[in-house]
């Protein structure tokens, strides 16, 4: 199968500018390029669809470059916007820059044959006057071709919103991009969501009359839930890369959540399981929707992929905690995440170091009422330390029934957890 047909077949070509591309693409080895807006220092979940693309093509033996808006990023993309955006300054920039080059070591290979490399715009865009620009490239956009393009369209005619002249101009620097990289790095290919397309046809018109050769516009669908929301956001907010903005844990929840309408066509889109595979997802989640299969390859497949096989390793560990497996070795920060909505109880060390009678620990957390309750249950088999069964009416905690360095956890029947903070 051809890398178009492939890409065709997974759901991620949206529009292309040339009916060739498919086989220039099975012809030719092409440098493409794909742009980063350096508007925070994080990537999210939403541009795993890109990353998908990205990795696919450079597979096939094309070569990425991901360019970081260095330039453009202190004026701001309209598409998508409802309001001006929030100008920032270059050191949050830089910032930002950095933290996104880092991410993207996880998804494209910088060392290979083919290898990924990263620009900045602002490294050719600093160089022209404004007086040169206009007259070098601004002569070559009609205002009346650019007040179609959907970026601009949707924010002229939304009441009382609008757009500056600021933002008005984006689409002619994301242009100029498209023709300097054509000219200095050979790119012929430029990758985008669908609601780039006039940004990139006005770009690849540029590079036909200056330079006088054909390049080309590839989009990919934008990443929706099947209700027509955006995907990329769980109650908590935005579902970012970085673990430290949303834990890795929480990154894999995200995904084990996925409704069974979304996971079939997620796993197309984001992965590069095969699609036969897929299928057979599609036919356990139809008539097993209960057994989750297709959401666990679909977390288990990002979240290695994005923070790595080890973090993997341990998550699935924790989330074989969240039904009732044995609590043992895991980490404060799992732990912590696991249990952040259940009731917690504070104690010192020297506690457990004494010994801490089991029903004096159950009342004392609010686990039980009463004493007598809490022998009871004890007796019955409803209680557990680290989800283990303890009978033991007179068991003593001790250090050693530590789940981690800093907590234990009491269960009473099957969902009431107490965990237990030592401090």
């Amino acid at each position: 199968m051809s890398v178009y047909k492939d890409l065709k077949e997974r759901g991620l070509v949206d529009n292309t500018n040339s009916q060739d591309l498919e086989t220039k693409l099975e012809n030719d080895k092409h440098t493409f390029y794909v742009g980063f807006d350096p508007t925070a220092d994080s990537l999210h979940v939403g541009q795993l669809l890109v990353f998908n693309v990205m990795r696919i093509l450079q597979k096939a033996g094309h070569t990425p470059v991901a360019v970081m808006g260095g330039g453009t990023g202190f004026i701001g993309d309209p598409g998508g916007k409802s309001a001006e955006r929030t100008l920032l300054n270059p050191e949050t920039i830089e910032k930002n820059i950095l933290g996104i080059r880092k991410q993207l070591e996880h998804f494209l290979d910088f060392k290979g044959k083919n290898s990924a490399f990263l620009v900045n715009n602002y490294n050719w865009l600093k160089n022209w006057s404004y007086i040169d620009f206009l007259r070098e490239i601004g002569k070559h956009f009609s205002i009346n071709q650019m007040i179609t393009r959907d970026s601009v369209k949707s924010r002229i005619e939304r009441e009382g919103s609008g757009i500056s002249y600021t933002e008005f101009s984006y689409m002619l620097l994301q242009a100029y991009d498209f023709l300097y990289l054509a000219k200095e790095k050979n790119c012929s290919l430029q990758l985008g969501g669908s609601d780039q397309w006039g940004n990139m046809v006005s770009g690849a018109d540029l590079c036909r009359r200056l330079l006088k050769k054909e390049v080309f516009a590839l989009t990919h669908p934008l990443l929706t839930k099947s209700d027509g929301s955006k995907f990329g956001k769980s109650e908590q907010g935005v579902v970012w890369l970085d673990a430290k903005k949303t834990s890795a844990f929480d990154f894999y929840q995200f995904f084990i959540r996925v409704e069974d309408e979304d996971v079939i066509r997620f796993l197309k889109v984001l992965t590069q399981i095969p699609l036969e595979r897929i299928n057979e997802l599609e036919k356990i989640t139809r008539e097993s929707p209960e057994k989750r299969e297709a959401q666990t390859e679909l977390a288990d497949y990002l979240t290695a992929l994005t923070h790595g096989t080890e973090e993997l390793t341990k998550i699935k560990k924790a989330t074989r905690t969240l039904y009732g497996g044995k609590i043992t070795d895991l980490d404060d920060l799992t732990i912590s995440k696991i249990f952040k909505d259940a009731p917690s109880y504070k104690i010192e060390k020297e506690v457990l170091t004494k010994g801490w009678k089991l029903i004096d620990a159950l009342v004392e957390s609010k686990s039980c009422p009463s004493k007598s309750q809490a022998r009871k249950l004890i007796a019955s088999g409803g209680v557990y330390v680290n989800n283990e069964q303890e009978k033991n009416v007179d068991f003593l905690l001790s250090n050693k029934n530590l789940a981690s360095n800093s907590y234990l956890v009491l269960r009473t029947g099957k969902k009431n957890y107490r965990l237990i903070i030592i401090v």
